[in-house]
């Protein structure tokens, strides 16, 4: 069974050769793959609240999506319970950049095997946002207890790959 390979591997931002057109010469990529977050806007879409916080980048990298995904569920999960629907929680970044590798093969006989990176720009494995220094990630706008929202952001900064501010 295929695992995620680490995530140290894929960190430094890149420059996104994942250009992915409708002429199919025209293409890097032969496809995209599926995003793994399910929402970008959570709670109340028509309410007017009084406070915001927000989840910061504080370094320029890259975060896959399901890390993203993992941090919005352990997140929303602990605003529902408090604040039922009285509150707005956004994410604001998007997996646009398309990872790719050229898969090599281990053990006897591999040497045979593999063909190099000559012209290669590999299969899709997964796709990233790639984050710049001081980019908005989370933000959650609220009415009262700030406390619990801190606590909530904190969760989420604890499941991605950077180091973040919470403001």
């Amino acid at each position: 069974m295929a695992k995620l390979r680490k995530f140290s591997a894929y960190q430094t931002v890149e420059r996104p050769y994942t250009r992915h057109s409708k002429y199919k010469v025209k293409n890097f990529v032969r496809s995209r793959p599926v995003n793994r977050i399910v929402r970008f806007v959570m709670g109340s879409r028509t309410k007017t609240f009084k406070h915001k916080l927000q989840l910061v980048s504080n370094q320029r990298m890259q975060m896959r999506d399901n890390a993203i995904e993992a941090a919005r569920q352990t997140c929303n999960r602990l605003l529902e319970l408090e604040f039922i629907a009285n509150y707005r929680f956004m994410i604001h970044v998007f997996p646009h950049h398309i990872l790719r590798e050229n898969p090599l093969s281990a053990g006897a006989g591999a040497d045979r095997m593999s063909t190099g990176m000559a012209h290669s720009f590999g299969k899709n494995i997964g796709i990233a946002a790639q984050v710049k220094k001081g980019k908005v990630i989370f933000s959650v706008q609220f009415n009262e207890n700030p406390e619990i929202v801190k606590v909530a952001l904190k969760r989420a900064a604890a499941k991605l790959p950077c180091k973040c501010l919470i403001r």
